[in-house]
């Protein structure tokens, strides 16, 4: 497969895929990394409460000047505490994306097409009155449709409505990281939180290489990195922890809305079960990387390390 064909797979142009490089240039060797926190949970309070949940985040956010996107659940603001909540988010200039309204998955043979589209519209009632909200949606447990009516149908939509699609392309699985934690000071408040901070770590650590070097081998350039997290009880503990930790690697940190103009989000590769992080999406389209497991993060070997660990 040539160059031009691969593009065309992709849904992009070959300029679109050199667009950010000067000709001639080489691609930059510090790796460009955002923060993007998905569904805005915040009544699931566990150790600690929603509002210390947020201003931890929040506060951590702001002592090392990001700016993150926070794609959010719309069925999470319908009351008043959801929405003074994320008004801080709101007043703190981040940027607030859709999440759809209720959490549905697209790859369920039972989601409708028209079903999934009223559920983005909905959450989009919602949102609309925050000055921050923009128009990028991200679609829930990353699946993008099971058949190609659903997945273009929803491209279509989206298209027509003008969103533009927060992809991953860093997938992780720190929820389950979280769950498991959660589960343990729910029993034992004064459990140990160090070795889930450790582990949690090691493995953003991990999936970060692994997608870096993965979207380097499928577009032959670094791409600007969204990495998948969740507005949990994990971040609102060790956020910190995370993003100094890939400093001492030598990734910057840039805001959101700046990797989100990286072209490749503009992709539309064409896999079915489609979704997924857009890096493996991409490779899956090319169709000349090994061993791409399906889904691409489900979270039940990290559930398996954890239980070697004692976590």
């Amino acid at each position: 497969m040539n160059r031009r064909q691969f593009t065309k797979i992709l849904g992009l142009s070959a300029a679109a895929l050199t667009m950010s490089r000067p000709a001639g240039a080489q691609p930059s060797v510090t790796p460009q990394i955002s923060i993007t926190m998905d569904d805005f949970n915040w009544q699931n309070a566990v150790y600690q409460s929603a509002a210390a949940r947020n201003r931890s985040i929040l506060s951590t956010l702001n002592a090392h000047s990001i700016k993150a996107a926070l794609f959010v659940i719309g069925r999470n603001v319908e009351n008043e505490e959801g929405q003074q909540l994320l008004g801080e988010w709101n007043n703190a200039g981040h940027l607030i994306g859709n999440h759809t309204y209720s959490h549905q998955n697209l790859n369920s043979p039972s989601m409708k097409l028209d079903t999934y589209t009223a559920d983005i519209a909905k959450a989009e009632t919602l949102l609309k009155t925050f000055s921050r909200f923009q128009k990028y949606f991200r679609f829930p447990m990353l699946k993008e449709g099971d058949t190609a009516a659903k997945r273009d149908g929803v491209r279509t939509f989206l298209s027509e409505h003008g969103y533009r699609v927060g992809h991953v392309t860093i997938d992780t699985s720190d929820w389950v990281i979280t769950s498991r934690l959660s589960d343990r000071l729910a029993k034992d408040p004064s459990a140990d939180v160090k070795p889930f901070r450790d582990f949690y770590l090691e493995h953003m650590w991990d999936r970060a290489q692994y997608y870096d070097s993965l979207a380097r081998r499928v577009l032959g350039r670094p791409v600007k990195h969204t990495i998948l997290m969740h507005y949990n009880l994990l971040n609102g503990l060790v956020l910190g922890d995370l993003i100094e930790m890939f400093k001492s690697k030598g990734w910057k940190f840039i805001d959101a809305s700046e990797a989100l103009a990286d072209p490749v989000f503009s992709a539309k590769p064409k896999v079915l079960p489609a979704g997924e992080s857009i890096v493996w999406a991409l490779a899956k389209a090319n169709g000349t990387i090994a061993s791409l497991k399906y889904p691409a993060e489900d979270g039940n070997d990290v559930v398996e390390q954890m239980k070697k660990l004692g976590l």
